[in-house]
């Protein structure tokens, strides 16, 4: 059962979680009622058999795919944390990691829809690679960090750059302007989270077309720098900040708006998807 992915998805009744063999969906929700409580109770390499005896229940086509972990206790980002993208915006490279924090309601799924909000018009993209811990800690150094993660998925940190200028809160927490998806890939198929080429597409052009070995912060340091202050736990989310090419280091910039196809690519994860609508008043 090599190259399981696990997701959060809604088929026939409610939120779900389940893994992805090919592009069907075999259900694991009798095991746990999502994946952040599964991740609680032991590694997901427990469940490669229990899908082995399994007929899958819907193709991945039949579904609504939500965010990684629907129930996220924490979504914790990185700022800056690519040395072309704090030059595009007129920044110093941070001298410890630039943390801030995103609310579950900010974040859709795969093909779920993004919202351009009425009170701006400054909605840009980022694409990013996300970290989902897998076990708890505090205090983890950086040479056990990697050991806590469960998996990696795809990010797209939809920001409202006029709000973020006077409220880094409020720029990056409009409700449904960010996504994360479309699956988790477990840890041990991406034994390098540093090796990875990241390309986010806006209608199909290529905006941003970096690697992930180009971070300042390595996973392991921002896990090692976010466990000295709080206990991770399993199911958090960590995005690990975006490369050079977003709409606000351009000129003229290339605002989002309704209608417009926000992609965002990492090699060995998959292809996080999704299109902008105008919000409704």
């Amino acid at each position: 059962m090599n190259g399981l992915k696990f997701l959060s998805y809604e088929h026939t009744h409610g939120t779900a979680f389940g893994a992805v063999v090919d592009d069907q969906i075999v259900d694991l929700s009798d095991v746990g009622p999502s994946l952040k409580a599964v991740l609680t109770t032991g590694p997901l390499d427990n469940l490669h058999a229990v899908v082995a005896g399994r007929k899958p229940s819907a193709r991945l086509d039949q579904v609504v795919l939500h965010q990684v972990v629907p129930d996220a206790a924490r979504i914790i980002c990185v700022g800056k944390n690519y040395r072309d993208h704090a030059a595009e915006m007129g920044g110093e490279v941070p001298k410890n990691p630039n943390l801030f924090i995103r609310t579950p309601q900010s974040l859709v799924g795969h093909k779920q829809s993004i919202v351009c909000p009425t009170a701006s018009v400054q909605f840009d993209y980022e694409g990013e690679l996300a970290v989902i811990i897998g076990r708890g800690g505090r205090r983890i150094s950086k040479d056990k960090a990697l050991s806590y993660v469960a998996g990696y998925s795809c990010f797209m940190d939809g920001s409202i750059r006029d709000f973020q200028k006077h409220s880094f809160t409020a720029g990056k927490n409009f409700d449904s302007s960010g996504a994360c998806g479309p699956w988790l890939v477990p840890s041990a198929q991406v034994p390098n989270p540093h090796a990875l080429r990241l390309v986010t597409r806006v209608n199909g052009a290529v905006m941003q077309n970096a690697s992930t070995a180009e971070m300042i912060y390595s996973v392991a340091d921002i896990i090692e720098y976010i466990s000295a202050f709080t206990h991770l736990e399993p199911g958090d989310v960590i995005a690990t900040g975006t490369p050079a090419g977003v709409a606000a280091g351009r000129n003229p910039p290339p605002w989002l708006k309704a209608g417009d196809r926000v992609e965002v690519e990492i090699e060995r994860i998959g292809i996080l998807s999704n299109t902008v609508i105008a919000e409704v008043a």
